[in-house]
């Protein structure tokens, strides 16, 4: 039998990634190997930590917020007005900043024409 004398390398998985990859493969319509391949690890190893999510051994850290995606509720009617009167507004104030930057650059043209001109009634 062969001797190695270098171990292979155990990664180490912090267990917020854990849960966080549990949560996403316990998502509807992802399966696990979607999960374990967009992660970079085995399947078998991600089954192993849904198991260990379900027994309580895992657990995610009770400071943060990891939760499953709910469906978006359609917005009231109110919602709808407000969601109008903010871009309506937005398109104002682009409109405004636009001109503003528009005005300063004339500002700055001129400005410099001036300079040019100066320079050149200096120089005569």
């Amino acid at each position: 039998m062969p001797r190695y004398n270098n171990p292979r390398k155990t990664w180490r998985y912090s267990t917020d990634f854990k849960v966080k990859a549990v949560e996403l493969s316990c998502q509807e319509g992802i399966q696990v190997q979607q999960v374990a391949a967009g992660l970079d690890i085995h399947p078998m190893m991600l089954s192993r930590w849904r198991k260990e999510y379900r027994e309580g051994k895992i657990k995610p850290d009770g400071r943060k917020r990891v939760g499953v995606m709910k469906e978006k509720k359609a917005p009231s009617g109110e919602e709808l007005k407000e969601l109008d009167k903010l871009k309506r507004e937005n398109t104002r104030l682009q409109k405004e900043n636009d001109l503003l930057k528009k005005w300063q650059r004339y500002l700055s043209d001129r400005h410099q024409s001036d300079l040019d001109s100066s320079r050149n009634t200096d120089e005569d």
